[in-house]
């Protein structure tokens, strides 16, 4: 590396820690540790690549974790099914934020990994299903959770729809800034329509769901439902990624001009995953707004957005294993290190970015990406 090249990122770095700093709530004494575990893991992805020793060291831990990563998805659910036998309630309530949040990157996973579209205001989609929940259960009282809740997936879709119609034609960058600003439409519609959101104050009394002869107010009942719930999209959403519709999002993702000169209409393939991905997003806000008991527009912020995005992205992209391993890491990880107070951040972006050297491809990584690594390892052309 040059020296003006090294000086580069050296003032990148410690630039790019002087600005986080303020909203970190970092003290001043710990900016050169941040700065340099930052710019060392960064130095070390780059020297890993270079060096043939840490090379066969790096290629260990990716090639344990591929091999792995089916094992590895059973244990998690083997844990999520016993947990809740001896679980508190605060960790009840924190894991089944996890299951909801593995709804959303299961679905977001649609969009972003079958057929390659980046979507920055998902959380819009998660909004809708809230507040139609919400709507629903408080304002009309024939209205029960059953009927809301497939309510709100209908409701996500058609908006999903009417979305997607005029602006899926679009390609890139250009579609993530429609999708970003619909999501803060969304958000601002929801603040001021007071008559019918609550407007800042949001919506109070939204009741868990009853079977008839029992509720599912405790925490294990509604964690069991969520998980049930989460299974039964994941099983969907893999049923339609292995069928005909499944393979079509995947050479549309691969190359769009190919795809169209094979007969495979391009747009409609994007509104189908795209539709299908917001009504499993409103799925998942009807649920929320259940856990919750109260919705209001500040619990659907960008913030929300970017982190069920990277979900799917530290799984795997067009995983949906991945999907599920993201959203436990990205939820559970940062609870377990509030023993560290102002300092959990940082230990957790760190691991972060050492996950992402290691994994470039995500924890768990696309089944179709390790193939062709297969394939590439054996000589074939």
């Amino acid at each position: 590396m040059s020296g003006r090249k090294l000086s580069a990122e050296l003032f990148f770095y410690l630039g790019l820690m002087l600005v986080c700093a303020p909203f970190l709530k970092l003290h001043t004494a710990w900016l050169p540790a941040v700065f340099l575990v930052v710019w060392g893991l960064k130095w070390f992805g780059d020297f890993s690549g270079r060096n043939e020793g840490i090379g066969r060291l790096r290629e260990k831990v990716v090639g344990f974790f591929r091999q792995r990563s089916t094992p590895l998805v059973l244990l998690l659910l083997a844990v999520a099914v016993v947990v809740p036998f001896g679980a508190s309630t605060y960790l009840l309530d924190v894991l089944t934020s996890a299951l909801l949040y593995a709804i959303l990157a299961s679905a977001l996973n649609i969009t972003v990994g079958f057929t390659g579209v980046l979507v920055l205001g998902f959380i819009g989609f998660y909004a809708i299903g809230a507040y139609t929940t919400g709507i629903l259960t408080t304002k009309f009282a024939l209205c029960g959770f059953w009927l809301a809740l497939p309510a709100s997936g209908v409701v996500a879709l058609l908006f999903g729809l009417l979305l997607g119609i005029p602006t899926l034609r679009l390609k890139g960058d250009y579609l993530a800034i429609v999708t970003l600003g619909f999501g803060e439409i969304v958000k601002i519609f929801c603040n001021n329509l007071d008559a019918l959101t609550g407007g800042p104050n949001g919506i109070l009394g939204i009741k868990r769901p009853s079977l008839g002869f029992a509720t599912l107010d405790s925490p294990q009942a509604f964690y069991w439902f969520c998980l049930a719930v989460l299974a039964m999209v994941v099983l969907i959403i893999a049923r339609i990624a292995d069928s005909r519709y499944g393979r079509a999002w995947i050479a549309v993702r691969e190359n769009e001009m190919a795809a169209g000169a094979l007969g495979i209409d391009v747009f409609k393939k994007h509104l189908l995953s795209f539709s299908l991905s917001a009504f499993f997003g409103g799925i998942a806000g009807a649920l929320f707004a259940a856990k919750q008991g109260f919705i209001s527009p500040d619990s659907f912020t960008f913030y929300e957005s970017v982190l069920v995005l990277c979900m799917v992205v530290l799984g795997g992209i067009g995983n949906l294993a991945g999907s599920l391993v993201g959203a436990g890491l990205l939820i559970v990880l940062p609870e377990f290190l509030r023993e560290f107070a102002l300092y959990r951040m940082l230990i957790f972006g760190a691991l972060m970015v050492a996950f992402m050297i290691f994994r470039p491809h995500g924890l768990v990584g696309s089944r179709t990406i390790a193939l062709e690594a297969e394939d590439h390892a054996d000589g074939a052309p």
